[in-house]
């Protein structure tokens, strides 16, 4: 009879009878907004752990690879016990419990970052693997509750699958487009974790009636206001970075800018010639005896941070026109609501906010006399800033008599900073590295330290006297090396290309925190 009414002679799945009263739409939006969650947490967890275990590759790849762990531990533990035990009572727990750790999320991790930073991995893994394996299994849990006959199997599993990578792109988009540049990382973290909650209420309320609810809520509320109170707190967070202005207490006018806990900019409000960092002071040295004094420059700037070198140039070079390539649209914002910058047509300096590389491809050949390299993503130059063919492009835009100059940082052997000025030394013909004379081999008797080092390259010759003389007036206390000298302390570092710039794996950060 099943026969010729053309039904389906396969089996019912057992105890399952047409899908507990979870209809297919609400299995869809399950498990897209599970899928979306896990995704989001994986995203807003670089930007929370950027501030103390800084924004690079290893950074990014440990917090992917926790991610995949827990859904790869979510799906599994989720079929399987979704076999052993009623489904329904599982989908409102591991929403509700997931919301719950989501919220707690910023306050646990800041308030570990200060108290017992040597736990912060620990904690950070904990709060990406325990809600993406709770939130991961919900999507087995969901077609276990939707497999109402054999026959169906593959049009159920695929249809969720597809729900599910679908919810997942989703989330990865509108995080990195829309919420990180609006609104703060912990508002992001707490209104996913009520959201969570409410959608725990919702399944419960559908499945098994109201349970357990009001006590997830409290957690949500007290995560809320325990990130209130929790240390670590940012004066605004930029599409890029937790930001804040630190003002200098022995000098009125002196205001820092401190990007994830690192110290970028200072800037004298009044006196823009007052340069605090001693690299900064290096850069003026070195430009100021490449140029005759007073002479306006075309310049670009490759990073533009707090604005203070083309702040200098302005003061001190009447008529000088600036570019600068700022990819931080906040940090371009505290420039004019915190540090005063003024419009172009008053201050000489175009910011634009774009990548550094695109804007130097926008630039026409021989069009400027100095390029000024001091970019950084947390504490490393961005790797596309730093290999021949860019530094390439640096070379077209300038004159016959243009000047590139660099702020490196580096620790350790300096193996990037070697590399670099490999580097550079394949494209320009005249390359210098200032620095102090530890980290630079002029005292073969010591071991370097590391810290900022600034490099020169030009193909015409640049008076590394009269720079010497600008740096000791300086009180830097640095040195300049080039030719054989410098042959010697490159050493057998691999110049870096597009194809081969391991600058994360080559940078050796800081034990402490330090000057950008």
């Amino acid at each position: 009879m099943a026969a010729v009414s053309g039904s389906s002679s396969l089996p019912v799945a057992e105890g399952n009878p047409r899908g507990h009263g979870l209809g297919s739409r609400a299995a869809a939006a399950l498990v897209f907004g599970s899928s979306a969650a896990v995704l989001v947490v994986e995203i807003v967890a670089l930007r929370l752990l950027a501030p103390y275990l800084g924004l690079t590759l290893e950074t990014s790849t440990i917090v992917i690879g926790i991610a995949l762990t827990a859904i790869a531990v979510g799906s599994w533990l989720g079929g399987l016990i979704a076999d052993q035990l009623d489904p329904r009572r599982l989908l409102g727990p591991s929403l509700g419990l997931s919301g719950a750790v989501v919220a707690l999320t910023p306050a646990v991790l800041r308030t570990t970052a200060e108290w017992a930073p040597a736990l912060l991995l620990l904690i950070a893994s904990l709060t990406i693997l325990v809600p993406g394996a709770l939130l991961s299994a919900v999507t087995p849990i969901v077609t276990k509750l939707r497999l109402t006959s054999l026959a169906e199997t593959g049009t159920v599993v695929g249809r969720l699958s597809g729900v599910g990578t679908v919810g997942a792109i989703v989330g990865t988009v509108l995080t990195g487009f829309v919420l990180v540049a609006r609104l703060p990382v912990s508002g992001i973290l707490i209104g996913l974790g009520a959201l969570l909650v409410v959608g725990a209420a919702l399944v419960e309320w559908r499945t098994r009636g109201w349970r357990g609810t009001p006590a997830l809520t409290v957690v949500v509320v007290a995560g809320g206001l325990a990130t209130t109170v929790a240390p670590g707190g940012c004066d605004a967070e930029t599409r890029y970075h937790c930001a804040r202005v630190v003002a200098d207490p022995d000098r009125g006018s002196g205001r820092t800018l401190v990007l994830d806990g690192v110290r970028h900019s200072y800037v004298d409000l009044d006196d823009p010639t007052f340069l605090e960092f001693t690299y900064v002071r290096a850069l003026a040295s070195v430009v100021d005896s490449a140029f005759p004094d007073g002479e306006p420059l075309a310049a670009h700037h490759l990073g533009g941070g707090g604005l203070t070198f083309p702040r200098y140039l302005a003061a001190t070079r009447p008529g000088t026109r600036s570019l600068v390539s700022e990819i931080d649209s906040g940090v371009v914002r505290i420039d004019r609501e915190r540090f005063g910058l003024a419009p172009e047509a008053a201050s000489g300096i175009d910011v634009r906010v774009e990548d550094g590389r695109l804007g130097l491809r926008r630039l026409e050949d021989g069009s400027r006399d100095l390029v000024v390299g001091d970019a950084f993503g947390g504490v490393s130059v961005p790797w596309h800033l730093t290999t021949v063919e860019a530094m390439t492009d640096v070379r077209r835009v300038l004159d016959g008599d243009g000047v590139y100059v660099a702020n490196l940082i580096d620790h350790g052997g300096l193996d990037f900073a070697r590399a670099e000025v490999a580097t550079l030394r394949e494209t320009f013909d005249q390359v210098a590295l200032v620095g102090s004379p530890v980290d630079i081999g002029r005292d073969p008797t010591a071991t370097p330290e590391g810290g900022n080092l600034v490099v020169l390259a030009s193909d015409r010759p640049v008076d590394l006297r009269a720079a010497q003389e600008a740096l000791d007036a300086r009180r830097t206390g640095w040195r300049i090396t080039t030719g054989a000298e410098l042959t010697s302390w490159i050493g057998d570092a691999r110049p870096l290309t597009d194809d081969y710039a391991p600058v994360d794996q080559l940078l050796q950060p800081s034990g402490t925190r330090r000057d950008r």
